[in-house]
């Protein structure tokens, strides 16, 4: 670290004061998020791995089509194949216990920015900085404040995906057709009435496309997040990394990349306004 400007030694410094000042702060916000995510880890595994099968295949024909709905049967049986099931249940676990954080934070967030210009003006730069720091950087910090496992994981998918969701939030709301808005006003519309009523329901397909990014960088951060414990396909894929198992990770790989595949197609099909049969 440069002596002349120890940006390194003030950050460094940060942490550790709030290590030493806020401890139970941060202690029950671990609490909350290691409760939230075993129970949605609990739930996905209580379910057999066949109905959620049955359930996902007959979802993605109702959302997507059938074609989709083969892939979705044939990724699963590849999954449970492979013997990667109860690791893919995890690393989803972790993806949308990150995903209803960053939503409950990301979404208001959104709308502030979008109704204030002093709140953009100081957001903006920050969802700048959490969307070019490198991944693994978050993890030191989320490791030293929460220990090793699945909270720090989740804290640091959290700050890595937020930002879509709350840009494409703003966006919508501001690109909302401003004659329904004035259409609003002039029925007497309160500004909560407006907000519920117009402007959310005018920026769903925006939003929509903000929460399809915010799971997909999730998934991608997760799979980093096992250098610190947070369990799933990562470990699968950092194991295999350092024996050197090409097989190992090329299984783990692919059960990422189907879950992927899925997320996606799954999620970015409800921000799609589906024709309506005459």
């Amino acid at each position: 670290m440069s002596e002349f400007l120890p940006i390194g030694e003030w950050a460094d410094q940060a942490v550790n004061f709030l290590l030493e000042n806020d401890s139970g702060t941060f202690g029950a916000l671990g609490t909350f998020v290691g409760s939230l995510t075993e129970l949605v880890e609990q739930a996905l595994m209580f379910i057999p791995s066949w109905v959620l099968a049955v359930v996902l295949t007959a979802l993605a024909f109702r959302r997507v089509g059938w074609r989709f709905a083969l892939f979705c049967a044939a990724a699963v049986v590849v999954i449970i194949g492979t013997g990667f099931w109860n690791a893919t249940m995890a690393t989803l676990a972790l993806v949308i216990s990150a995903t209803l954080i960053s939503l409950m934070v990301g979404v208001p967030l959104g709308i502030w920015t979008a109704k204030s210009r002093l709140a953009a003006y100081f957001v903006r730069p920050s969802l700048d900085f959490m969307q070019t720091m490198p991944a693994f950087v978050y993890l030191i910090p989320a490791a030293m404040l929460f220990g090793l496992g699945k909270v720090p994981g989740v804290l640091a998918t959290v700050i890595f995906a937020m930002p879509p969701v709350v840009r494409l939030t703003s966006l919508g709301i501001r690109q909302v057709n401003s004659e329904q808005v004035e259409a609003g006003v002039t029925f007497g519309c309160t500004p909560w009435q407006l907000l519920f009523k117009v402007q959310i329901p005018g920026a769903l397909p925006s939003i929509m496309a903000g929460i399809n990014q915010t799971i997909m960088m999730a998934l991608s951060m997760v799979i980093i997040a096992s250098m610190v414990g947070a369990g799933g396909l990562g470990n699968d894929v950092l194991t295999s990394i350092s024996r050197l198992d090409i097989g190992l990770g090329f299984e783990s790989g692919l059960a990422v990349v189907l879950l992927a595949i899925i997320v996606d197609r799954m999620t970015e099909s409800f921000g799609v306004t589906r024709p309506t049969k005459a």
